[in-house]
């Protein structure tokens, strides 16, 4: 592994103390990662160089991530004595990156070295950001490129259930790929705020928009209405962003579960509902539920004309269940309306701000 030079290393103690321009020299408004990048900076999550760049299209490092992380959560950034044999007390990290591994963000070798001047890869970042927000649910991702037994596994089924990734279109995590600046900005800000969330998402998505509420007219006359908020852990346990439905006075939560093999709903420690396979196609089964309760659904119809009150849509997805319900799904608006054998419509979207 490469070890830095001193002259680098003595650019790199300036890394992150000097405030950037609002418009970086290398950080144009085209850049994928130019909205990310700017929230941290007005956050003071990431500061730049000595010249004024930010240098988004280069690696980021250990000690860059344990500086980025301990600004983000408030920790004590003074220089200190490390539990790393090659992290030094005059290093210009070193009081973040002892904090973060006090907090348990970061960890450390078996060798006793924390390698701070080493790149992070995909599959730490993943482990990383699943510490640091303390992410709860799990989602099967399935890429071709993580084996079920990888130490950065489960971390990539809670940063994929929690809409922070999506994986590439060729069904591959890409775990030992080394991480950007810039993608390390675009994973923190996806874990901060809903409306990064909505990138994580595959090609002709279908999950709604999380920024924007949902109403939905049920067949008792009462209206559900569907808010992406943050929810309070709760009875011991963590919990997140998450779809909240309220219906009169009562209220209740699921997620929104994509990858680029199928569409469910999740629900808080418990199971998901498979609701969509793709690619979308007219005859496709799938079964959903469990033991004796297994339900066979099958795509119907495609480029279906479905009025709501809301709006009409020319591009419903129609899946019929065994029982006669169909329901109506709609990239960027999930369901749209759901009527039963009967023809009585059991829900129907009314309202979207």
């Amino acid at each position: 592994m490469k070890k830095l030079l001193s002259p680098l290393v003595l650019v790199m103690s300036l890394l992150l103390i000097f405030p950037v321009a609002a418009a970086a020299p290398d950080l144009p408004k085209n850049h994928s990662f130019y909205d990310e990048m700017t929230y941290l900076m007005e956050k003071g999550v990431i500061s730049g160089y000595v010249d004024g760049t930010v240098r988004p299209d280069v690696e980021v490092t250990r000690a860059q991530a344990a500086v980025m992380i301990g600004r983000l959560k408030g920790l004590d950034g003074t220089k200190k004595v490390t539990p790393f044999r090659d992290v030094k007390a005059d290093y210009f990290a070193s009081g973040y990156i002892a904090e973060a591994a006090e907090a348990g963000y970061l960890k450390g070798y078996g060798d006793g070295t924390f390698r701070p001047d080493a790149p992070i890869i995909r599959g730490d970042m993943a482990l990383i950001i699943e510490r640091v927000f303390d992410l709860a649910f799990t989602f099967s991702h399935s890429f071709k490129d993580v084996p079920e037994n990888a130490y950065y596994a489960e971390a990539i089924r809670k940063i994929l259930a929690a809409n922070i990734t999506i994986g590439y279109a060729d069904n591959t995590f890409r775990p030992r790929l080394e991480v950007t600046r810039g993608q390390f900005s675009a994973f923190l800000a996806r874990a901060l705020e809903p409306k990064f969330k909505n990138d994580a998402t595959i090609a002709r998505s279908y999950q709604k928009d999380k920024t924007k509420t949902y109403t939905y007219q049920m067949s008792d006359g009462t209206k559900a209405v569907h808010r992406f908020v943050n929810v309070p852990n709760r009875d011991g346990l963590a919990y997140g962003f998450l779809w909240t439905v309220q219906v009169g006075n009562d209220v209740y939560e699921y997620l929104e579960l994509e990858n680029h093999q199928l569409f469910a709903f999740g629900y808080p420690y418990s199971e998901y509902d498979l609701a969509l396979v793709y690619p979308v196609r007219v005859g496709k089964t799938f079964n959903t539920g469990l033991g004796d309760e297994i339900i066979t659904n099958t795509i119907t119809g495609i480029n279906k004309t479905v009025r709501t009150s809301y709006r009409t849509f020319t591009n419903a997805t129609e899946v019929t269940t065994e029982s006669g319900l169909k329901y109506y799904m709609v990239e960027g608006f999930s369901t749209v309306k759901s009527i039963n054998a009967q023809g009585r419509v059991e829900s129907e979207l009314v309202n979207v701000k």
